[in-house]
C-alpha cells in the first residue's frame, strides 16, 4: 500500500501544482470568467485574513494555495491537510471556471461539463486522500483508545487502592484489638 501512496499522491497533486504555478505566473489568463463567485469573494474577510479585492490577486492566492498544498500532497508532508485544502480550492475553481450551464453553444457546454466532471473526480480522490491515515490509526481511534486505557488504569488503581485500604483496615483493627487487650490486662 505504501508504494501505491508514493505513486498516487504525486499523480493526484500534479494538476494542482501545474495549475497553481500557471495561476501565479499568468493570473490574467484566469480572470475573465469568474461569474457571480468572484465578486462575492473580493475583499471577503475570513477570520483575521482579508481576501484580495482584485481578481488577479484572488487568482494568485488560489495559485499559491494549489501549489503549496499540491507539493505537500506530492511529497507526503501533511498529505491529509493538503488534500482538504486542494478539495476546498476545487469548489470555487469549478464554479467560476467551468460554468457549463451558461455555455453559448453545445460544443463549449460539453467541454466545460467534462472539465467540471474531471474536477468532481479529483474532488473524490482528494476526499479519499484526506481520510487516508497511511496505515496508522486516526485521531478518533487514538482518542477512543486513550480513553479506554485511562478507564482501565483508573479501574486498576481503584481496585489496588481498595485492596490496600482493606489490608490497612484489617491491620489497624488487629493492632487496636491487641492494644485493647494489653490495656485490659494492665487495668485488670
Amino acid at each position: 500500500m505504501t508504494l501505491v501512496r508514493r505513486l498516487a499522491r504525486p499523480l493526484l497533486a500534479a494538476p494542482f501544482i501545474y495549475g497553481g504555478i500557471d495561476q501565479l505566473r499568468r493570473p490574467d489568463r484566469k480572470t475573465d470568467g469568474g461569474g457571480p463567485i468572484v465578486p462575492a469573494l473580493k475583499g471577503l474577510a475570513v477570520g483575521p485574513v482579508t481576501l484580495p479585492s482584485e481578481e488577479a490577486g484572488l487568482v494568485r492566492l488560489n495559485g499559491a494555495l494549489m501549489t503549496g498544498a499540491g507539493l505537500g500532497l506530492a511529497t507526503g508532508r501533511a498529505p491529509r491537510l493538503s488534500s482538504v485544502v486542494l478539495a476546498a480550492s476545487l469548489v470555487p475553481t469549478t464554479l467560476t471556471g467551468h460554468r457549463f450551464w451558461e455555455a453559448p453553444d453545445e460544443k463549449t457546454k460539453q467541454l466545460q461539463l467534462v472539465q467540471a466532471l474531471k474536477n468532481a473526480a479529483l474532488f473524490g480522490g482528494l476526499l479519499i486522500a484526506a481520510v487516508d491515515t497511511d496505515g496508522k490509526p486516526g485521531l478518533a481511534w487514538r482518542a477512543h483508545h486513550a480513553a479506554k486505557q485511562a478507564e482501565r488504569t483508573t479501574k486498576a488503581v481503584t481496585v489496588a487502592g481498595t485492596a490496600a485500604a482493606k489490608r490497612a483496615q484489617k491491620k489497624a483493627s488487629k493492632k487496636a484489638k491487641r492494644t485493647h487487650k494489653k490495656l485490659e490486662k494492665a487495668v485488670g
